[in-house]
Parts: C-alpha cells; sequence; structure tokens
C-alpha cells in the first residue's frame, strides 16, 4: 500500500487518507427534475439542499446521475446531491457517488418528504424502513441495507384515500410556501449539524422542532 501511495504521488495522484475520507459527508436530497415538479411538495428535499448551497455559496453542476455542489465547513468536506435519477431510482445516484467518493455509509444522510407527520416537522434517524417512500424503497435495495441516516421533513397527509400520489406531486399551497420559507434554515442547520455534532446530537437537538 505504501508503495502503491508512492508512486501515486510520483505521478501527482492525490491519495486521500483514512481520516480525510471519514470527514467527507455526501447530502442527498430527493426530488423529481424538471420544472413541472419543482415546487412539488415530493422535491422538499431539492430544496432543502439548494438552502444549504445558497447559505455557503456554492453551485450545482450537472454531473453523472444528479447535480452537485461541494464546500468546507469545520474542517469537513460536504458533497450535495440532487439525483437526476428520478425519485424511484434513487439508490442508483447514491450508491454511484458513495464509491466514486469512497464515502463511508454513516457519512451519508437522505432529506426526504414526509407524509406521516405534520407539516414542517423535522424527524432525523440512524435507520428505518422505507415506509412506503418509492424513493427511500430503491436506496436501500442498492445499498442493501436499512442503516443509514434520513432527515425526513413533514409535508402533512391532507389527501383522501388513493389519492397520495397526487397530494405529494401537487404544489405548496400559499400557506405551505410561506411557512416553508422559515423552515428552510433550520432544515439547512441540520445538515451541518449532522456532520459536525453527529448523528446523535442532531436528533435529541432538532427532533420535533
Amino acid at each position: 500500500m505504501r508503495l502503491r501511495n508512492f508512486f501515486y504521488k510520483l505521478a501527482g495522484i492525490k491519495v486521500e487518507t483514512k481520516e480525510e475520507l471519514m470527514k467527507k459527508f455526501l447530502i442527498v436530497g430527493l426530488g423529481n427534475i424538471g420544472e413541472a415538479y419543482h415546487n412539488t411538495r415530493h422535491n422538499v428535499g431539492f430544496k432543502i439542499v439548494d438552502a444549504v448551497a445558497e447559505e455557503y455559496k456554492v453551485t450545482f453542476e450537472t454531473e453523472k446521475l444528479g447535480d452537485v455542489a461541494s464546500f468546507r465547513f469545520k474542517g469537513r468536506a460536504f458533497m450535495l446531491l440532487k439525483p437526476s435519477t428520478f425519485m424511484n431510482l434513487s439508490g442508483k445516484a447514491v450508491k454511484y457517488w458513495m464509491d466514486k467518493e469512497k464515502i463511508a455509509i454513516e457519512n451519508v444522510l437522505i432529506i426526504t418528504d414526509d407524509v406521516h407527520i405534520d407539516f414542517g416537522t423535522i424527524r432525523v434517524k440512524s435507520k428505518g424502513s422505507a415506509g412506503g417512500h418509492n424513493g427511500l424503497k430503491d436506496i436501500q435495495e442498492k445499498l442493501n441495507t436499512q442503516q443509514y441516516a434520513r432527515f425526513r421533513f413533514g409535508v402533512g397527509g391532507n389527501y383522501s384515500k388513493g389519492r397520495q400520489a397526487d397530494f405529494v406531486l401537487g404544489e405548496w399551497n400559499k400557506e405551505e410556501t410561506s411557512l416553508l420559507i422559515e423552515r428552510l434554515p433550520i432544515a439547512a442547520k441540520i445538515v451541518t449539524s449532522f456532520s459536525t455534532a453527529g448523528l446523535a446530537n442532531t436528533m435529541n437537538t432538532f427532533n420535533g422542532k
């Protein structure tokens, strides 16, 4: 290993140490690409990573399987990802970027909508089932585990039986839009807290807020 790294160094190829790799974090906001989905409830994951990017003044660039933005904060390297695979194939993009950047699964945070909790309510968990969410279901299948951190943002469940798809693919109403503006800065703080304060502290600080 040392000899290989020596030749890499001679060739000008950067080799990240184990310590450096453990300080890299992949933050994935789930959603669907395209203007038709831009302001829908299902795309709140995109909105949250957009808020983080705005906070740290970075812009997304279109790369393989998604739009990506990167920044550093308190010695950590953050990669923000908005998969371009559409929601139901989110796992393909997550796995690709985890493998490409050699990011450990404990350093991955998936951000998604949740119809089972009230609008604006935050719930951060270390593991769990997909809960009927197709994006999480595909991630679970591609990673072959439920053991990854997820940040669920409540969009409420104000829909009649059999109309869930219409609800999550529907646009925010005026009241929701106004309240969402207030919630996004808190959501953005969760991303950096996850990486700097740790998952347990983040859960204790923000869950139910």
